[in-house]
């Protein structure tokens, strides 16, 4: 079916994006490189390398919070929007292609190659998703941003079953190759025909102060409108849940559970499977039913997933958990992108997400270094995950207070006075 206000080219590109960097959201940062650092590279014994891990996640993410309104100021004032973009995206593919020179005890080289790796990846998402307003009418967010994420989890199936063969052969420098290529091979449609930057005359160092202001005032008006306050704060404290299971989930089924790397690939690609599925059934009920009831529907799978994977103690019944969980991953994400577009006056959008990822990457940094901490004091990961669920329990009860979210947000933006 044929949607006015879609341009074939762009959405296509757009979504090969999510495709492209997904293999580094697989491979790098949830399967297999987590464990390599983690294992044979830091050591776990008494959870250190837990506490390495955790500590590179933390300060990459802390690093693109604060610099995100900096950034989305040059995107919007300079017009370079895809030019950033690129630049990131170069930091990420190289970083990750360095990884293959890693050797047992260089610890400190593997968080600092890390560290430029997430921020590349992380950073770059800012004006990745800032191109969702300006390539699909507002009734559209929904779908396409499931789309997006739908198209990602296929590419971090291929990206994984690509990895696989290597891993299982102990060629662990030649996975990296493959995934830096991988992301820069697929990337290069968007840096064709996204939309293309625009000529502003101002210098990149003024853009950035007027950014800088500009956000400090965009921060004020977000948060000094209350159901604008009231999502952000829920998606700080639930985000945070999302992307500390994200970044910890494979070292919790190879440490505490004894997965080896053949079984984590299965798992991640069960995971997978299911989120596709996800990501794509609820896509036009998002638009439908909006946002706010799929994001609420998560949370409470998510609260559950956390407890009972407390207790699971059997391979099998993880995988089953982890199926489950697989289906709450891909609406999580793509109902929260969807919901916060609706708040967004049009033509301002980089500078939403750059606040958006300001909160976002905000929430990346207590719930990695908790969990790593908590690993190391208890010298046991149950402990740790447990204490995740309480990220999903308040976001949970926040979101649900929060008016908005709805199936038509046009008519409720002029009621509360948004858009």
């Amino acid at each position: 079916m044929v949607m006015e206000g879609l341009n074939r080219r762009q959405l296509i590109s757009w979504c090969l994006f999510d495709f492209a960097n997904s293999s580094y959201s697989a491979v790098i940062a949830a399967v297999i490189f987590p464990v390599f650092y983690v294992s044979s590279i830091a050591g776990n014994t008494a959870g250190l390398g837990d506490l390495w891990w955790g500590r590179a996640i933390s300060l990459s993410m802390a690093f693109v919070a604060l610099t995100s309104p900096f950034m989305g100021g040059i995107a919007d004032y300079s017009g370079k929007r895809k030019r950033l973009l690129l630049f990131y995206t170069i930091i990420c593919v190289i970083s990750v292609s360095l990884f293959s020179v890693l050797k047992e005890g260089m610890v400190l080289e593997g968080f600092f190659l890390v560290l430029a790796a997430n921020i590349g990846m992380e950073g770059g998402l800012v004006f990745y998703n800032s191109f969702l307003p300006c390539i699909a009418r507002r009734e559209y967010h929904g779908r396409v941003s499931s789309w997006g994420f739908g198209v990602g989890y296929a590419g971090s199936i291929l990206s994984l079953l690509l990895a696989l063969p290597l891993v299982s052969s102990g060629r662990y420098a030649a996975a990296w190759i493959m995934v830096s290529l991988f992301f820069a091979v697929f990337s290069l449609p968007a840096f064709l025909f996204l939309p293309e930057d625009r000529q502003s005359g101002i210098t990149d160092f003024s853009a950035a102060m007027k950014g800088w202001r500009y956000a400090l005032a965009v921060l004020r008006e977000i948060f000094g409108h209350r159901e604008v306050r009231k999502f952000m704060l829920s998606y700080l404290l639930y985000e945070d849940g999302v992307n500390t299971v994200i970044v910890f989930s494979s070292i919790f089924a190879a440490t505490t559970l004894g997965f080896d790397t053949q079984e984590l690939i299965a798992l991640y690609l069960t995971v997978q499977t299911t989120a596709l599925a996800g990501a794509f059934v609820m896509a036009k009920p998002m638009d439908v039913w909006g946002p706010k009831k799929i994001v609420v529907l998560s949370l409470m799978l998510w609260v559950a997933v956390s407890a009972l994977a407390y207790v699971i103690a059997d391979k099998m019944h993880f995988f089953l958990l982890a199926s489950v969980a697989g289906l709450g991953l891909g609406t999580i994400q793509a109902s929260s992108r969807a919901f916060f577009t609706q708040f967004i006056p049009r033509g301002r959008e980089s500078e939403y997400f750059g606040t958006y990822a300001l909160v976002g990457k905000s929430s990346a940094v207590i719930g990695p270094l908790l969990f790593g901490y908590i690993s190391a004091t208890f010298r046991s990961q149950r402990p740790a995950i447990l204490a995740v669920s309480l990220f999903f329990i308040a976001g949970l009860v926040m979101v649900i207070r929060v008016r908005g979210g709805g199936p038509n947000m046009d008519k409720e933006d002029e009621k509360n006075g948004l858009g």
